[in-house]
């Protein structure tokens, strides 16, 4: 394909509008339509930011012309919108998370097998600067051997209305909305996961979900990860994700991220913080890259299943999480 590739969008919520911002930076694409079920809000996405706008996703297939989808609607609703598009050759950049459940994420990543179509899950923070350069760094070996791996999503959000809190159409609460970007960042750093084990912690909002949880991971290479995640407290922590290594440990954070070897006084600083903006850019133009055959995708469709079973595991966990009475002793032998 020569020329910017146009881009649709389905839904126009507030991750559409970081995508149609993202799209002023790319080099490759072009934001041509969305398609929206509201009229008005549609029309407002549209008038915004130069494109067209159509009543649904088919009527956007069918007119368009277009080379590529990003599917920025409700998690339930991902495997019919994406199993259409893929029908009919179009590369899908699905938002995250891939679905609510592995059997229709697994669908889907057959799906696209099958038609020979490029498929991916939105993963922003794969695409930060600074976490590409973490990785660089702790794949060098200059950490030693890894031993503990700790991610934070925390902030205070009202999230009463939102549908992100609604499981029928989100697929649960705080677990499976932000820990899907910690799996999975999780599996960027140390590979396949093996063992999962949540606790909940008190609900202060009254949701029928989850608000705040601690996740307990063991990688494959027998790596501890300790992730935590709410919507009610705000840790205010400068960094994200921490690394300690036999060696070393490094910091990747919202402003600054850095390292330090234990042989060293000082840390290292490697990266300015997070960019939203750069990083859903490069999305985009990593998919583009893929689409034309110039790169590999940064998430396979494979990375985009791994994570839907992690967090599938992880509800598992939450379910039943066998916690063990304190001072209790052991059972007398008989």
């Amino acid at each position: 394909m020569s020329g910017r590739l146009r881009f649709g969008i389905v839904g126009a919520g507030g991750i559409a509008h970081s995508y149609a911002q993202a799209f002023e930076q790319t080099r490759g694409a072009t934001l041509a339509a969305v398609a929206e079920l509201r009229p008005d809000v549609a029309s407002a996405f549209a008038e915004g930011f130069a494109c067209a706008h159509y009543p649904s996703h088919e009527a956007m297939a069918r007119d368009a012309q277009l080379d590529a989808i990003i599917v920025c609607t409700p998690p339930a609703s991902h495997p019919d919108i994406c199993l259409y598009f893929l029908g009919k050759g179009i590369p899908v950049l699905c938002e995250k998370p891939l679905s609510i459940e592995s059997g229709s994420a697994r669908r889907m990543v057959e799906a696209a097998a099958r038609a020979g179509v490029k498929f991916t899950m939105a993963s922003k923070f794969r695409y930060v600067d600074d976490v590409l350069r973490a990785k660089g760094i702790v794949t060098s070996g200059i950490l030693g051997d890894i031993v503990l791996f700790e991610n934070a999503f925390t902030a205070r959000v009202d999230m009463v209305d939102r549908w992100n809190s609604k499981p029928d159409i989100s697929g649960g609460g705080v677990l499976i909305d932000n820990g899907t970007h910690s799996v999975d960042l999780m599996r960027y750093f140390l590979g396949p996961l093996a063992d999962v084990q949540v606790v909940e912690g008190k609900r202060s909002q009254g949701l029928e979900v989850e608000e705040t949880v601690r996740i307990f991971v063991r990688s494959a290479s027998g790596v501890l990860g300790s992730i935590d995640l709410s919507w009610s407290i705000n840790k205010e922590l400068e960094s994200y994700i921490n690394i300690y290594g036999s060696q070393g440990t490094i910091s990747v954070g919202w402003r600054e991220s850095k390292y330090r070897q234990h042989s060293a006084r000082d840390w290292v600083v490697f990266g300015r913080g997070y960019n939203k903006l750069q990083a859903f850019a490069s999305q985009i133009d990593n998919f583009v890259g893929a689409i034309r055959g110039e790169e590999p995708l940064r998430v396979s469709a494979e990375d985009a299943l791994a994570s839907v079973e992690a967090v599938e595991a992880a509800y598992a966990a939450l379910r039943d999480p066998r916690w063990v009475t304190v001072g209790r002793g052991p059972e007398p032998a008989p």
